[in-house]
């Protein structure tokens, strides 16, 4: 006869502090949230082939930090392709989405997605003179920053960049927000 221990009950990921991360996500999904477009500009690596790529990523987790100096953050989940280039160079955008811009979100969202390249394809962009990372058409205000400090938290990276431009191309419609786990409109 085996000595095989009992067994154990099968249940979420329940931390120490005795909360499951499906409690935890449904908590926080209750937490109306803007929903934005985070870019860069990958650059080449052959500086005389190609002229790299662009990256983007619908975010949720950002915030306002400072007025003097001007920062925002933005949360970043550790080892993404976002964090990994972030990590590399220091010049982001971000663009404030527009309730119009639901399919972006999801787009710039999904996982196991299509190259960023043909992401950015068909969607109207311009190109921001200081950071160099695409700033979307139609959007409710866009930013471009450079990353003033990496905070590494628990599965994410917490990006602080200051902001070096701003500007609000669009005053059409309100803004696209997350609430829910769906991407919904105010009113």
């Amino acid at each position: 006869m085996l000595n095989t221990p009992p067994a154990v009950p099968s249940t979420p990921s329940v931390h120490a502090e005795g909360v499951s991360n499906d409690e935890f996500r449904a908590a926080m999904s209750r937490l109306a949230a803007g929903v934005v477009l985070v870019t860069a500009h990958e650059p080449a690596l052959d500086p005389e082939g190609p002229g790299g790529e662009d990256v983007g990523m619908t975010a949720t987790a950002f915030v306002s930090v400072s007025l003097d100096p001007p920062l925002v953050m933005v949360s970043l989940r550790e080892g993404s392709r976002m964090d990994d280039l972030l990590d590399e160079q220091p010049l982001w955008g971000v663009s404030v989405l527009a309730e119009s811009q639901r399919h972006i979100a999801g787009r710039f969202a999904m996982k196991g997605r299509i190259s960023d390249r043909l992401l950015f394809e068909d969607i109207p962009y311009v190109r921001g003179e200081a950071a160099g990372a695409p700033l979307v058409g139609g959007a409710l205000a866009t930013l471009e920053c450079r990353t003033e400090q990496r905070v590494t938290a628990g599965d994410h990276t917490l990006v602080v960049g200051r902001v070096l431009t701003a500007s609000v191309p669009s005053a059409d419609g309100g803004p696209l927000v997350h609430f829910k786990g769906r991407y919904r409109q105010l009113g």
